[in-house]
């Protein structure tokens, strides 16, 4: 068997040069991967941001210039402008070029491709890390980011095999364990165990902070409290989308939540100490047998 070429780019057309965007850029030059990055971000200001920190070499006016000569092109935009954002960029799409995204959702992410992107879809391996900050924009942008993180890709069967070899190998050069799932399996998956903490942090501190007493009670919380409620300092817009995006496994996995703690509160109202230590032991079982993956997923 043929050795593969080394892999290196010659342009990364960059679209978002925000905290994913600009911590690719910066880890494709740690790395010497890419020649040069070419981005746009829909602010003005953040492009030039993230030109004068070196996270792009050269700053475009428009998406589509920002693709125009890449070989590499990442779309780092909020998932529900991905559409929007396929759209400005086809034009100047080659059969070569490979295309990824970093959403948290994918099937709404892959629709839009099979829509805009039509007979060139195969060129688009959709790619979700595991990574991320509670501080967003390009200012908190890391090279080591990606670096030992999760890397989820979801190809599907229009992908073209030679595309989805380079992202993996990208990925991997970045320091990342690449894994492949149905983007089914995957919405499932992280409705679960992401997409449902984030929202049920987002309402605890709603609830907390929507009385009267909410000052003095959140005055006495500690590390506990702290670290339940770091991923509530998400980035708004981004969580709104994520949320919006992939309602129906949402809400399937919310109905899961709201049966568990109606257990809990159905124990609690009638006194029952015994069935509450046995729905806390069984919590505390999972959670102190649960590590994080390092096999691949079954998809």
């Amino acid at each position: 068997m043929a050795t593969p070429a080394p892999l290196k780019f010659e342009q990364l057309g960059l679209i978002g040069c925000g905290l994913m965007g600009g911590s690719f850029a910066l880890a494709l030059k740690k790395a010497g991967l890419v020649k040069r990055v070419v981005g746009y971000s829909k602010s003005p200001s953040t492009t030039e941001r993230a030109r004068q920190m070196g996270v792009i070499d050269i700053e475009a006016p428009s998406a589509l210039l920002a693709v125009s000569g890449a070989d590499l092109v990442l779309v780092a935009v909020p998932v529900a402008a991905t559409e929007a954002t396929f759209k400005a960029i086809r034009h100047l799409l080659s059969n070569d070029t490979l295309i990824m995204d970093v959403g948290s959702t994918k099937r709404d992410v892959i629709d839009a491709a099979r829509r805009v992107l039509k007979d060139q879809v195969g060129i688009f391996v959709p790619a979700h890390p595991i990574t991320g900050k509670e501080l967003a924009g390009v200012e908190h942008a890391d090279a080591d980011l990606y670096a030992g993180r999760q890397v989820i890709l979801t190809p599907i069967e229009r992908t073209l095999t030679t595309q989805l070899d380079k992202a993996t190998r990208l990925w991997t050069a970045l320091g990342c364990q690449v894994e492949q799932m149905s983007p089914e399996a995957h919405d499932a998956a992280y409705a679960a165990v992401s997409h449902l903490p984030h929202m049920i942090a987002f309402a605890l501190m709603n609830g907390i902070t929507g009385q009267a007493q909410a000052k003095a009670f959140l005055s006495l919380a500690g590390p506990g409290f702290r670290d339940f409620t770091r991923i509530a300092a998400s980035d708004p817009s981004v969580w709104r989308d994520i949320l919006a995006s992939n309602r129906e496994e949402l809400i399937a996995q919310s109905r899961h939540f709201q049966r568990a703690l109606h257990a809990f509160e159905t124990a609690i109202s009638a006194g029952n100490a015994d069935a509450l230590e046995s729905l806390i032991e069984k919590a505390s079982h999972a959670r102190s047998h649960w590590r994080m993956s390092t096999h691949k997923p079954q998809s």
